[in-house]
């Protein structure tokens, strides 16, 4: 069974190798007649770097293993080594740049990446390790995997995502252009095929890529199977997936799907639709409504001291313990917070937080609030700001529908200008290397 991942991680459980062209050149004259050792074949020039057979031979049956668990027809070898091919070579390239600019993902933050990983999927590290090798994949193998996806994501984050801004307008413009009615609560689950189109692209073949859309149209309305069609012909991040997207929300849809997908059926394609990127077909797997957002807030107060040079945790703990006792035998908190707290804002209010709404405050405060009952008072608890007690003075459930829905507004402006811009700036990398792809030869 494959580890199902991060969302921004895929596991791919082997090998990955970049061979310099020099080495490879090198290797195979220093081969004599009578060498067993025999030539790794050369699939991709990438720079200044190669991809060869058996890393592609390597990915290609990890993928297999992957479609064949999800229960994904496998596309015809050819294809399928050509989409995955095309793949390695745009990783070659982010990982190049990413070398180049300096990114590297040292091995104390792997450790701490492979053990979250191990941790999601509620497995000790060495049943995690355990699992791949029963799956057949190389441990020390997978490790520098993750390193290269961790790597990808931070280059990612410094190239596309950092110059990423969504603004209050955007947002206000967003909820008020988004879908009404029933069908503004719905989730879907897509699927998507891409042709891409060259951004130089002239009219003549911007045809060619409009008829092979159609011809992949064609192919879905007679009866082929849109997974397999999407691992075989399509150019989106998500073809060896099956062009699955998973599930977004009406508000979080591509703009150019927007208007289209809440008026499908289930399992019903779309016409080929035209974007700057190219041409697009996308199948509606399912739907499903969500409810209002509702949340639970809680009224609090607390009484903060810090620790420095002469109050050490021991002494902050203690005095707190001393103040906490004092209330319990009839002591005013607020005139004792007024008192003795550090956190001048709310000191002045007697330690009143307010209405707290779930994220507004330190994880470990946060929790020891939802621990406590109405009127009660913590014991003193550290958090990054210093020792606490803290008092639930009372909870309410509260409709936060509208602020839910602004701030996933700001989530998927942002996503979507991300997943456009980076598609864009992959076209570009892609554009401006060397590329020589040798499969055919």
């Amino acid at each position: 069974m494959m580890i199902r991942l991060f969302s921004f991680l895929f596991v791919i459980a082997c090998g990955l190798c970049a061979v310099s062209y020099e080495a490879a050149a090198s290797t195979a004259a220093a081969t004599t007649p009578q060498a067993a050792t025999p030539i790794d074949r050369v699939v991709a020039v990438v720079n200044d770097e190669v991809v060869t057979e058996t890393e592609l031979d390597r990915e290609v049956k990890t993928v297999e293993k992957r479609l064949s668990e999800q229960n994904i027809p496998v596309p015809a070898t050819d294809l399928l080594r050509s989409q995955v091919l095309n793949r390695l070579i745009t990783k070659h390239l982010q990982l190049q740049l990413a070398k180049k600019t300096g990114i590297r993902v040292d091995d104390d933050t792997l450790n701490k990446t492979i053990e979250r990983i191990a941790a999601q999927n509620k497995m000790t590290l060495p049943e995690l390790r355990d699992v791949i090798q029963r799956d057949g994949f190389d441990f020390a193998a997978f490790r520098e995997d993750i390193r290269d996806e961790v790597t990808i994501s931070r280059l990612k984050q410094r190239q596309v995502e950092s110059n990423i801004v969504v603004t209050d307008q955007e947002i206000d413009q967003f909820i008020a252009n988004q879908l009404v009615g029933d069908s503004a609560d719905d989730e879907f689950r897509l699927a998507h095929i891409l042709v891409a189109v060259p951004e130089a692209a002239g009219p003549d073949k911007v045809e060619t890529f409009r008829d092979k859309a159609e011809k992949l149209r064609k192919m879905l309305a007679g009866g082929a199977d849109f997974s397999k069609v999407a691992i075989e012909y399509s150019d989106g991040r998500q073809a060896l997936d099956g062009g699955d997207l998973g599930w977004r929300k009406a508000k979080e849809l591509p703009s150019i799907f927007a208007r289209i997908v809440p008026n499908m059926k289930i399992g019903e394609i779309s016409d080929i639709i035209r974007s700057p990127s190219g041409f697009h077909i996308i199948k509606l797997i399912d739907r499903h409504r969500s409810e209002r957002h509702m949340i639970t807030e809680h009224q609090v107060r607390h009484i903060l001291i810090g620790t420095n040079d002469v109050v050490d945790d021991k002494a902050a703990k203690e005095k707190l313990l001393k103040l906490r006792e004092r209330i319990r035998n009839g002591a005013d908190f607020g005139e004792l917070a007024r008192a003795n707290s550090q956190d001048k804002g709310s000191a002045a209010k007697g330690g009143d937080l307010g209405w707290v709404k779930p994220g507004e405050v330190d994880p470990d405060f946060e929790q020891v609030v939802e621990s406590l009952k109405p009127g009660e008072i913590s014991m003193p608890f550290k958090t990054q700001f210093g020792w606490h007690i803290v008092q639930l003075e009372g909870t309410r459930k509260v409709d936060d529908t509208e602020d839910y829905n602004r701030s996933k507004a700001r989530e998927a402006i942002r996503k979507r200008k991300v997943d456009e811009q980076y598609q864009q700036w992959l076209r570009r990398l892609r554009d401006e290397a060397y590329v020589v792809n040798r499969l055919k030869d």
